[in-house]
């Protein structure tokens, strides 16, 4: 059993920790709500403008392909992998980024084989995990998350549909966790180009003639970047509620072990102690009967 000295000495090591991870479980709950309320308020945004893809896919149903939906031979793939800057949050950054990797090896096999799948990182966990696995990422924009606001995440989002266009890539995957609350997020693969034909419930009921001004090309030509700039938004937004409802329970868990910890090294300290007075209650005894003949 180890002395008195290290047993106070890692107690109070030990309360210490508990005192960090307790503040950095407040602060993440304070950041959760935030983000939250980031996403609550897109979400109508979001709803509005899928379905008004939903009602032109019906109009459009001949019309020719947009730029951005036509559909090629998957050569050149690109996964994006958004993480965070930050650890301590659990399993949050290691599963999305071996996510990211078996998506590269299954569904891509055969273009990881030939070289041509790159990876784009948000997140500097992300990156460091997948250099660590010998996966070198094209590029990174870790800066993001210093300040994540629309008109920063348009500019990378911008880029992206341009790359497609020009055939850089033939397509853009994002990887990334989905928040679905404080302890549970899902890690989901979702194409963000070419775009997915929309699903529309309104094609059997859609009798309604529609006049649009300028024009009906002009209207899928400005509607379909800016639906993609609001589904990588919404990507980063899910990912930042996410990141602070995993750090908020990894330090949950951690300040209870914390305390268990305490009570164990008190419980053995107390039984340390003890023992102590016990073994010297003993040696004054023995002395005294010894001087007594």
């Amino acid at each position: 059993m180890a002395n008195l000295k290290e047993i106070r000495t890692r107690i109070t090591s030990v309360k210490t920790t508990r005192q960090v991870t307790s503040a950095m479980k407040v602060v993440s709950a304070a950041k959760l709500k935030k983000a939250q309320d980031a996403i609550l308020q897109i979400r109508p945004y979001a709803m509005k403008l899928s379905g008004l893809l939903s009602t032109l896919s019906c109009i459009l149903e001949d019309s020719d392909d947009s730029e951005y939906t036509v559909r090629r031979n998957p050569e050149k793939v690109l996964i994006v992998v958004i993480s965070s800057n930050r650890g301590l949050c659990g399993g949050f950054n290691s599963y999305v980024t071996k996510k990211a990797m078996a998506l590269a090896k299954t569904t891509y096999k055969e273009q990881w084989k030939a070289g041509k799948v790159s990876f784009l990182v948000i997140g500097k966990q992300a990156e460091k995990i997948l250099r660590s696995y010998d996966f070198s990422p094209e590029a990174s924009h870790n800066e993001l998350f210093d300040h994540l606001t629309f008109e920063s995440v348009s500019v990378i989002a911008q880029q992206l549909m341009v790359d497609f266009v020009s055939g850089k890539y033939d397509r853009i995957e994002l990887v990334y966790n989905n928040f679905i609350n404080a302890a549970f997020q899902e890690q989901v693969t979702e194409q963000f180009l070419p775009v997915l034909p929309v699903a529309s419930k309104l094609k059997a009921s859609n009798n309604v003639n529609y006049i649009f001004e300028p024009s009906l090309e002009y209207i899928v030509e400005k509607l379909i970047p800016r639906s993609l700039m609001i589904q990588f938004y919404k990507a980063l937004l899910n990912s930042h509620a996410a990141e602070h409802g995993a750090r908020m329970t990894a330090m949950h868990k951690a300040t209870d072990n914390a305390t268990e910890l305490i009570n164990e090294l008190t419980l053995n300290f107390n039984k340390a102690r003890q023992a102590a007075i016990t073994n010297a209650i003993l040696e004054v005894t023995n002395g005294a009967e010894a001087l007594n003949g």
